[in-house]
């Protein structure tokens, strides 16, 4: 798999929980060499404003996915 492909799959909002709701890491996270994960972190923190700026309420899908955990 290549970078680009990776950082993506970091860039995700979505995250695998265990059977007991603990959030994991992408997979994608540990085969990144460190200056990619940088560059991921950005890329991630970019998307997340971007959501945020189309949602009519201003949340990103990472803040509503805690929201509707909270609410539960």
């Amino acid at each position: 798999m290549d970078t680009p492909e990776l950082i993506e799959q970091v860039v995700s909002a979505f995250r695998e929980r265990t059977p007991d709701g603990f959030i994991q890491a992408a997979p994608a996270w540990h085969d990144l060499e460190p200056e990619d994960r940088v560059r991921a972190a950005h890329a991630a923190r970019q998307q997340r404003l971007i959501e945020a700026a189309l949602d009519p309420e201003g949340l990103s899908t990472t803040a509503k996915a805690v929201l509707a955990r909270l609410r539960r």
